[in-house]
């Protein structure tokens, strides 16, 4: 119960038991019998006794009136000095001397200031609470409340179990419940004080992530998992000092703030303790569990200036660990490297960039060759980036495919991609480009089918593009997903057709509905040494004539592009000639500038 709304209770209670006891007294100097008598102290007893909190109520002279069981039981106080006429300083003696053993003079004189002080407050007219920890454990929340006649009221209340709930949910909202270490926000918490604890309390920051961990949980399964991090943590805790603070971040992801630690050398020293721990073998649930450990270190605050930048830069110097070899640490040395620098940290902003919802989806339109009206848009992922502005896929996207983000990203754009197209105007496709990353998982049609359904979008306006780059695995699977998409109902492209090698049989082996003729040849039909791209154009075309697939030229940018493509047969083209990609918001104005142009041509 808040403190206001207790000083509340326990002053409507003091005045209604200021009331009943005048009316007891009245009852009692009145003609009453004896058995009404009796029966009358019965039920104020009963009630008494009963009550959930403990109280007791003082007269102006500090002694006591009448007080419940709940109050001796609260105190632990004998049966003599719970009787009406118990000076108020008894009973504090007693509870200092059972609580702390004190009862000297020294002691007696203090609690004789304090109750003065006590009673002067009461006698202007303020309540108050506080609490009080019992040296059993208990926490015992105390109201006082003064009487319109003088003297007061006590209101006691047991609120140990409150506080230890209060604790605990404190407690699991910092800690990471598997290995009790502290979880990502306390660490953070605990980052921004360190840091702001000023320039003369250096620190060293350790990111960690163990090595082989995967190979552990897919192997052993996740019970030895789970082990296996609670027995990492429990060493980690083994060689840390006092004032440092080890964290679980999340998955096999563990972080260090080493105080005091103002050199590389410190900071070293500690690294190869932690990986020479974390590397001997673990004996869990009848098994030997062997993992490693990669360590990435920045320096506070002389490096950095804030958590962010720091913890960008222990995760810099980790991915440089990990690419030495792994079962390493890294320090971060900032200047080293420029373009490599600025390659991980874009992979260190890009882990975050889909849950802060900094990557949109812009759309290019792709045109019918014959018409010029819209045909459909290929869905083209843009980054948001907080500091560097808009970034293309190009710069992103193959950072993505290596560290394997791109299965969440590519999954996001599907349900993106089709929910928009499901609200466009006119009945035209989407496409949404895949990458061999996606084809791993092994659920990559569940994906594209639960995206359609979500969106209620027809599977017939999806059409889902692929790159050669992933039919140079000759992967049965990969082969089996292809046909359990195509049989969803979408179509399937291929993309940059040309660039890669065999690209005629796997036009035999594979469903597709449509080929898309790569850039680098519409680029070169003006050259006057690469005639021979006119030549490329029209024998895919005349090649997907015959086997019943569309064809589309991209990077068609001028008037002659069109004119080859055109020329060729082609039955879709694209490029800046007629729009680059734009926001989702901007589809709805391509679609009716078109519709009105291909009108007034009619």
């Amino acid at each position: 119960m808040p403190i206001e709304e207790s000083n509340k209770h326990a002053s409507r209670l003091s005045v209604d038991l200021s009331h009943s006891l005048r009316a007891f007294e009245a009852a009692r100097s009145g003609k009453r019998s004896k058995k009404e008598f009796a029966q009358l102290n019965r039920w104020f007893e009963i009630a008494l006794n009963n009550m959930g909190r403990g109280l007791s109520m003082f007269d102006a002279d500090q002694r006591l009136i009448v007080c419940n069981k709940r109050y001796r039981d609260i105190f632990s106080l004998p049966e003599s000095l719970t009787q009406p006429g118990t000076p108020f300083a008894e009973i504090v003696r007693y509870h200092v001397k059972h609580e702390g053993g004190r009862d000297g003079p020294e002691e007696l004189a203090g609690q004789r200031r304090w109750i003065a002080a006590h009673v002067a407050e009461m006698g202007l007219g303020k309540s108050f609470s506080g609490t009080r920890h019992l040296r059993d454990g208990r926490t015992i929340q105390v109201s006082n409340q003064p009487l319109p006649d003088g003297g007061w009221v006590d209101l006691l209340e047991d609120i140990t179990e409150k506080c230890q709930a209060e604790d605990k949910i404190s407690w699991l909202a910092r800690h990471d419940t598997l290995t009790e270490l502290a979880n990502r926000f306390h660490f953070r918490e605990q980052l921004s004080a360190t840091l702001s604890a000023g320039p003369d309390d250096g620190f060293a920051l350790h990111a960690i992530d163990l090595d082989r961990f995967k190979e552990v949980n897919d192997t052993f399964g996740h019970p030895v998992g789970d082990a296996l991090l609670k027995s990492v943590a429990r060493r980690l805790r083994e060689v840390l000092r006092g004032p440092d603070i080890v964290a679980r971040l999340g998955g096999d992801e563990f972080a260090i703030i080493q105080r005091g630690a103002t050199t590389e050398e410190q900071a070293s020293h500690l690294a190869n303790r932690v990986i020479r721990t974390i590397t001997q073998p673990h004996y869990i649930l009848g098994h030997t569990v062997e993992v490693g450990a990669s360590i990435g270190i920045a320096l506070a605050p002389h490096n950095a200036v804030d958590a962010e930048e720091i913890v960008k830069e222990a995760d810099i110097a980790l991915y440089e660990a990990k690419a030495a070899g792994r079962g390493t640490y890294r320090v971060f040395r900032g200047g080293e490297g420029e373009h490599g620098s600025l390659r991980r940290s874009l992979e260190i902003d890009l882990r975050s960039a889909l849950s802060k919802g900094e990557l949109e989806l812009y759309y290019q339109p792709i045109y019918d060759a014959r018409t010029e009206d819209v045909a459909g848009f290929e869905a083209l992922m843009r980054w948001h980036h907080p500091t560097l502005g808009l970034i293309g896929p190009s710069d992103f996207i193959p950072i993505a495919e290596e560290t394997g983000l791109i299965v969440d990203m590519g999954a996001w754009a599907l349900r993106v991609a089709c929910k928009d197209a499901a609200g466009w105007s006119r009945d035209v496709n989407v496409t949404v480009n895949l990458s061999p990353v996606q084809f791993q998982g092994g659920d990559l049609d569940r994906v594209v089918a639960d995206a359609l359904a979500d969106a209620g979008l027809p599977a017939r306006r999806l059409e889902l593009e692929i790159t050669e780059g992933l039919l140079l695995r000759d992967d049965f699977s990969t082969n089996e997903t292809l046909r359990s998409l195509h049989d969803l109902g979408v179509s399937i492209a291929l993309d940059d057709f040309g660039t890669a090698y065999a690209s005629l049989s796997y036009l035999r082996s594979f469903p597709f509905d449509k080929i898309k003729i790569d850039r680098s040849f519409v680029r070169d039909v003006t050259h006057p040494e690469r005639r021979d791209c006119v030549a490329i154009i029209n024998a895919v075309t005349g090649l997907a004539r015959q086997l019943e697939m569309k064809t589309v030229v991209e990077g068609v940018e001028t008037a002659e592009h069109l004119t080859t493509a055109l020329n060729a047969g082609c039955d879709e083209v694209q490029g800046f000639y007629f729009s680059e990609a734009v926001p989702a918001g901007e589809v709805e104005g391509l679609l009716a500038n078109r519709q009105e142009a291909t009108a007034a041509s009619c």
